[in-house]
């Protein structure tokens, strides 16, 4: 491969969503707008779990952790695009967008593994709802919690050192708004077959397992939820199950079309397009369309609200 002239990278320059001037106050807008809704949204959903003991279930704990990685995953690139936007100025060092690349990959990660660790819960509270409790125990608890973290911290190490090993020659502008690691591979002058191989097989299993899992446990849920004769606890658990599958048809429709194939089948446009999808829109729509659907969260809220209102009056 061509070489051309190698450089020591000290920086990458972030082109962003847009070059055009006069759209970059509205882009500003709108993506402020977007990431404090999901700060907040999101954090009021942590909040509420932890202040009502009803909710302290392996179901809600799942939740938490899901709300916790949405707003880790926006807090990885939205805040560095602001300031560049705010500032006028493109740049982010070496060291920076290799953090944030490796912090993009682990959150993106563990919502792949918590959706599916809250299908299977699904899967076990509706097909085996008088052995729930003694299937899902506290240490099993624990290590579902705790493995897709592990597991998402070893495949963003992986992608991490794969990537250090590249060289970037003259060309250190990133046609995109954070430090993706599909668009990287593009701008390194170094062999990366290696880097798209690894990006491909580890992705493969990263999807392939806990999109296995929730297929297997809809399938089961569907058949359970046939037998039940009643019309009214039918349309619940049909109800239930069709928040959680929006999120999933969301999250994993725009993770196939951006990193399931070789970047080089892309497109810049559809890259940011995608990488918007998963990063912004989903970690802010999550609360809405999966635990604010929840007649239990919605009656945790009520309460947050009143002791909110009632707590500051008292003496």
């Amino acid at each position: 491969m061509h070489q051309g002239n190698q450089t020591t990278i000290s920086e990458f320059l972030l082109l962003g969503l847009s070059n055009q001037p006069e759209q970059q106050k509205l882009l500003f807008v709108l993506f402020l707008g977007r990431y404090l809704v999901t700060v907040v949204g999101n954090g009021v959903i942590i909040l509420a779990i932890g202040l009502d003991s009803y909710l302290h279930t392996p179901m809600y704990l799942f939740l938490a952790n899901l709300s916790f990685a949405d707003i880790s995953s926006i807090s990885t690139s939205v805040p560095k695009m602001l300031m560049n936007i705010h500032t006028k100025s493109q740049s982010i060092s070496y060291e920076s967008c290799i953090t944030q690349m490796y912090f993009a990959i682990v959150f993106v990660v563990i919502d792949n593994f918590l959706l599916g660790v809250l299908a299977y819960d699904r899967f076990v509270a509706i097909c085996h709802p008088l052995n729930y409790m003694t299937i899902i125990q506290p240490r099993i608890c624990i290590f579902l919690t705790v493995i897709p973290w592990v597991l998402s911290n070893i495949v963003a190490l992986t992608h991490t050192l794969l990537f250090l090993r590249l060289i970037f020659c003259d060309s250190h502008t990133l046609p995109h708004f954070f430090c993706d690691l599909a668009p990287l591979l593009k701008l390194s002058c170094s062999d990366t077959v290696i880097n798209e191989l690894a990006l491909f097989i580890v992705g493969l299993s990263v999807i392939t397992f806990p999109f296995a899992l929730i297929l297997f446990s809809y399938i089961c849920i569907v058949r359970a939820v046939l037998r039940i004769s009643s019309a009214e606890r039918k349309w619940k658990a049909f109800s239930t199950c069709g928040s959680h599958l929006t999120v999933v048809l969301l999250f994993y429709g725009t993770i196939v079309g951006v990193y399931f194939f070789p970047s080089s089948t892309h497109h810049d446009d559809r890259d940011k397009i995608g990488a918007v999808a998963f990063t912004v829109v989903t970690p802010m729509v999550n609360p809405f369309i999966y635990s604010l659907r929840n007649k239990d969260m919605k009656c945790a809220l009520r309460k947050l609200i009143s002791r909110k209102i009632f707590l500051p009056l008292m003496p």
